[in-house]
C-alpha cells in the first residue's frame, strides 16, 4: 500500500509518500487552518502516488478524530472532514504517539517530544498509548509550560534543560520504561542525555506513519 504521511507541528508540517527519497517541510503557523494544510499537501505531494493518509496531529485524539482546536495553529480542525478532502481512508494520530511509534525497537518505550509544546506518549508491546502528561502540574505551572519552546526562549537553555532532566526524572518513575526516546526539533540543544535515554529524530514521526498501517501495532 502507498501511504502518505503528514506529520503536523506548530512552525512546520512534512510530508512523504511511499517510495519517495525525501520529504517535503511546509511552514504552518498560529493560524494555519486544514484547508490550508490539505491544498498545501495535495500541491506538494501532487506527483506522489498514495492510496491512504496517515496525519499525525498535535492535539488530542480518539476514535480517528480531532477533539480539540489545537493550541498552536489556527481553528477548524475538530469539524474538518479529512477523509473526504483527501479521497482516501486516513488514519489520525497524535503527533508524539506518531514519532513514538516510529521510534520503537520492541522495548517498552516512552516518548517525549520537545518542540513548540511537549509531546508525551508510550508504547507498551506494540499497543500505542497518546497522553497529555504535559499538563500534569510542575512548579507554578505545568511540564509543558516550562519545557516549552516559549520558556527556553524567554529563559534560556540551563534553566529549560533543568526542567527537561527533571520531566524526564519523573516521568521515568512513573511509567516504568525499558526505552526513553527524546524527540523534537528542540532535543538536539540538550547537552546531556540520562542513561536509559536517547535522541530520536523528526524523520522517525514519518516511519511511525508508515507502520500505523501494520496489522500489529494498535493505538
Amino acid at each position: 500500500m502507498n501511504v502518505l504521511v503528514i506529520d503536523i507541528g506548530g512552525s512546520n508540517i512534512k510530508i512523504l509518500a511511499t517510495g519517495q527519497p525525501e520529504r517535503i517541510k511546509i511552514p504552518s503557523g498560529v493560524n494555519f487552518t486544514p484547508e490550508e494544510m490539505v491544498n498545501l499537501v495535495k500541491e506538494n505531494a501532487k506527483n506522489w502516488k498514495y492510496e491512504a493518509v496517515t496525519m499525525g496531529f498535535p492535539g488530542v485524539v480518539k476514535n480517528n478524530k480531532i477533539v480539540n482546536e489545537p493550541r498552536n495553529l489556527g481553528t477548524g480542525w475538530t469539524s474538518f472532514d479529512f477523509e473526504t478532502a483527501f479521497g482516501c481512508p486516513i488514519k489520525i494520530i497524535n503527533d508524539a504517539a506518531m514519532q513514538a511509534l516510529g521510534s520503537y525497537s520492541g522495548k517498552n518505550l516512552l516518548f517525549l517530544g520537545l518542540g513548540t509544546g511537549l509531546g508525551t506518549a508510550l508504547v507498551y508491546n506494540k499497543l500505542i498509548i497518546p497522553m497529555e502528561a504535559a499538563h500534569l502540574p510542575y512548579k507554578k505551572g505545568t511540564f509543558e509550560t516550562h519545557l516549552s519552546k516559549e520558556f527556553l526562549q524567554k529563559y534560556g537553555s540551563v534553566k529549560w534543560e533543568k526542567n527537561v532532566l527533571d520531566c524526564i526524572a519523573y516521568f521515568s518513575h512513573a511509567f516504568q520504561p525499558e526505552d526513553i526516546v527524546l524527540g523534537g526539533g528542540n532535543s538536539k540543544l540538550l547537552t546531556q542525555i540520562p542513561e536509559g535515554c536517547r535522541l530520536g529524530t523528526n524523520q522517525n514521526a514519518l516511519i511511525g506513519g508508515f507502520r500505523l498501517w501494520e496489522d500489529d501495532f494498535t493505538v
